[in-house]
């Protein structure tokens, strides 16, 4: 028998955005209101560094977005899940968006010498985690049980592979 809570949503509020922007939004006002000397990253190669990992972050978002797109599956963090992606950058993250958001948030730390960003991309993992990934995660496993279960065992939370399959 299935779970009768499985088509409820894992978050009532839709908590990734919020956070992204929040965390965002203070880096923002705290360079301005307390702007960190940063010589260290002003650097050429450190800002070049800084791109690439912001490239990667827009690539992990915009790349995970089209694949949900592609297999119908919803892509909104406070409504049910529709369908379990794998493919793609899901086959490198459990979670490439936030992953991507977070490489966001660090890579413009980096590219334009700006480290409350880099402790916002810290602050925002962390948050998303704890606010929405292991709902995510808890819904999931009740929405697609054992196929779910396999997926998890392989693909990580945030980057890599796990298990011999």
């Amino acid at each position: 028998m299935s779970d009768p809570n499985a088509n409820l949503p894992p978050n009532r509020i839709p908590w990734p955005p919020l956070i992204v922007l929040g965390t965002a939004a203070a880096a923002f006002v705290l360079t301005w209101l307390l702007p960190v000397p940063a010589d260290f990253l002003r650097v050429m190669p450190v800002r070049l560094v800084g791109f690439l990992v912001l490239a990667a972050g827009l690539g992990f978002d915009i790349m995970a977005v089209l694949t949900m797109a592609r297999q119908r599956a919803n892509v909104l963090p406070h409504r049910a899940a529709t369908a379990l992606v794998t493919t793609g950058p899901f086959s490198l993250s459990r979670n490439p968006i936030y992953l991507g958001n977070t490489l966001v948030l660090a890579g413009f730390g980096l590219a334009f010498a700006a480290p409350w960003f880099i402790a916002a991309a810290a602050a925002e993992a962390w948050l998303v985690t704890w606010l929405a990934i292991r709902r995510e995660e808890a819904h999931m496993a009740d929405r697609f049980g054992a196929a779910w279960e396999a997926y998890a065992r392989h693909t990580k939370r945030w980057f890599g592979w796990s298990g011999s399959g």
